[in-house]
């Protein structure tokens, strides 16, 4: 059988060309077509934003009679539902900035499934290796024996690095501690947080923001260990001259240095390094309902401003309630498995919708379009010509 050459016409190819252009204005988003008879006067389109989350500056979608958001001095603060993961306001909420402990919400929650509190550990001298000058601690020494939950209990309570960097080893190491660290957060819909130091202490290139460290904090809640280590105010640690007093750093929670405690004030952990000043997950229960505020780095007020500020933005979240809309929302673990890799993309969608179409899906429709043009293209030919 011969070969058959098929040849268009100029005014063929010129047709299909036109409808393959057509289909894809129609599929790219752009600014509308002028059209016979619209004001020349009418504002012209704007350019499409990104959703709010992903915005500078405070944001907020009030109703009548809603609350003003209060001032708050922070670099970067979000307020959100614990229950619905609906934010409520935020501030600059994918900022990447250093979350001093608050990082060790993630460590939590990583750890906590391969490493319950029954377990019994003697600890060694490589294990306490490696921690980071002027580190915190909770007083682990080598050659003592601990339950894991008193581990868990000096790092909650105490932030305590040095119970960090047992588990850690306990887990395989510390850099496979990151890996596995930096993996969930990618489960959970984080994006922003790159893990370096698993224990929060100032690395280059360690960030997260105040909306990844909700996700944590909301994560964590949903734990019961989790919630139980958090929300503890003072427990007994074990020492080689017995066992002593330790007492939990979140002000909100114990009412120490002239900080009133916050009444339903559940946890969740608080921070502080140098790189990242002072930094805090909080979350509170107030009529069967639950918030969770991050707060990172106040540029105001001195070392104890972040619980303030914290406060006020629990107060306004409670008084809100049906009063505001939001201005996104908080992924969950479930939400990211059904929906497959988390990508910017899917983030943006999840927090309100991307600035239009990806243009992964532009490209391709306006590729699908193109080729029904071309087929009823050689339809059109064939109908007049005749087959062969």
């Amino acid at each position: 059988m011969s070969g058959m050459t098929i040849r268009f016409s100029s005014r063929m190819v010129g047709s299909c060309s036109a409808l393959c252009v057509v289909g894809a204005l129609a599929l790219v988003p752009g600014p509308a077509v002028a059209r016979t008879g619209v004001d020349p006067a009418a504002p012209k389109p704007t350019a499409l934003q990104p959703p709010p989350l992903y915005r500078s500056g405070t944001q907020v979608r009030p109703r009548a009679g809603a609350p003003e958001v209060p001032n708050v001095s922070a670099l970067s603060w979000l307020v959100a539902d614990a229950g619905t993961g609906d934010v409520l306001a935020s501030h600059d909420a994918h900022r990447p900035l250093p979350p001093a402990s608050t990082l060790k919400t993630l460590f939590a929650l990583t750890m906590l499934p391969t490493l319950p509190g029954g377990i019994r550990h003697t600890v060694a001298e490589r294990e306490l290796e490696g921690l980071g000058d002027g580190s915190s601690t909770v007083g682990v020494t080598e050659g003592q024996t601990y339950q894991v939950t008193d581990l868990w209990r000096g790092i909650f309570l105490h932030s305590g690095n040095d119970a960090v960097h047992v588990l850690a080893s306990m887990n395989g190491g510390w850099d496979t501690t990151a890996h596995q660290m930096q993996a969930k957060a990618r489960a959970l819909g984080a994006l922003d947080t790159h893990v370096v130091s698993p224990d929060g202490y100032d690395a280059p290139g360690q960030t997260s923001s105040a909306y990844d460290l909700a996700i944590f904090g909301r994560a964590g809640l949903n734990r019961e260990d989790f919630a139980r280590y958090c929300s503890t105010v003072d427990a007994t640690f074990p020492g080689n001259g017995g066992a002593y007093e330790i007492q939990n750093t979140n002000r909100l929670l114990t009412g120490a240095d002239g900080i009133a405690p916050y009444p339903g004030l559940i946890g969740v952990k608080n921070g502080y390094t140098s790189n990242a000043g002072n930094t805090l997950v909080a979350a509170a229960r107030r009529g069967g309902r639950t918030l969770v505020v991050t707060v990172l780095n106040p540029q105001s007020g001195g070392g104890l401003a972040v619980y303030e500020e914290a406060r006020s933005l629990l107060d306004w979240g409670f008084g809100a309630a049906g009063r505001v809309d939001p201005v996104g929302s908080l992924l969950s673990a479930r939400t990211v498995a059904q929906a497959g890799p988390a990508t910017p993309d899917a983030v943006m969608a999840q927090d309100g919708g991307g600035p239009g179409w990806p243009v992964t899906g532009a490209i391709a429709g306006a590729a699908a379009v193109g080729a029904g043009a071309v087929v009823l293209a050689l339809r059109f030919k064939g109908g007049r010509s005749g087959r062969r």
